[in-house]
């Protein structure tokens, strides 16, 4: 080997040690359920009571004509009060039965939080993969419902990887919560509003049997928070990556 070529092997041994020490690897399971269960604990401490109009549209299997649309207001007066007023509905009837019944569903849900929550109490983890997801460095996580409930998702969960607050909840229900629906595939987004780490999105996908598949896009729209001037204090638009 001539001088010249030792010269350049050094120099790309060299390059190729200072990438590999710049690469930092992803810390341990546990570590990121630990942080995760503590940025939610923290999360917690800051929910404070909120108005939300939420916006639903319900579409057939194509996905290219909107069936029905419901606006609603929902309350939020922690710990867990939740009441709701829908004050628009357009198209199939049907619209509003789901929404009704996802409205129930998430009443039921605040009034016992730990039964729903994304815990080792709830679900065994597996790191996947790390993403970037809205611009966010994120750690991707398997989850495997430690029971069949319907307040239950086996599917993925992107972890922020500086913050550790959940960004992406995606996947079906530990157990089909009727008959009537199958085939159901869930995606839930998150993002801050005003210091409070909320759900701001839905994508629900499922086979009904006799009308066949139906999705329900649900957004919010805009909050209005209590204590502060009355109006709009922030408007959110989760579908903006």
């Amino acid at each position: 080997m001539t001088k010249s070529e030792l010269s350049f092997a050094v120099l790309v041994l060299s390059g190729a040690v200072v990438q590999a020490a710049a690469v930092t690897p992803a810390p341990a399971l546990e570590s990121i359920v630990a942080h995760m269960a503590s940025a939610l604990t923290e999360n917690r401490s800051h929910l404070r009571a909120y108005q939300v109009t939420r916006n639903y549209k319900l579409f057939g299997k194509e996905r290219q004509k909107t069936k029905s649309e419901v606006n609603a207001d929902i309350t939020f007066l922690p710990p867990g009060v939740d009441q709701y007023l829908i004050h628009k509905v357009e198209g199939l009837g049907l619209g509003e039965v789901i929404v009704r019944k996802i409205l129930e569903n998430e009443s039921e849900l605040l009034a016992d939080p730990s039964a729903s929550e994304i815990s080792m109490a709830n679900y065994n983890f597996r790191l996947i993969r790390e993403a970037t997801l809205k611009g966010r460095p994120c750690y991707v996580l398997a989850i495997q419902p430690l029971r069949k409930d319907v307040r239950l998702l086996r599917g993925l969960i992107w972890v922020d990887a500086i913050s550790y607050l959940i960004h992406r909840v995606e996947g079906e229900p530990a157990k089909t919560p009727s008959w009537w629906v199958h085939d159901i595939h869930i995606v839930l987004d998150f993002q801050d509003v005003d210091g409070m780490w909320l759900q701001t999105s839905l994508v629900s996908t499922a086979n009904v049997r006799l009308l066949g598949q139906h999705t329900m896009v649900a957004h919010d729209v805009e909050y209005r928070l209590s204590g502060l001037e009355a109006g709009i204090i922030k408007v959110v638009s989760p579908g903006d990556e």
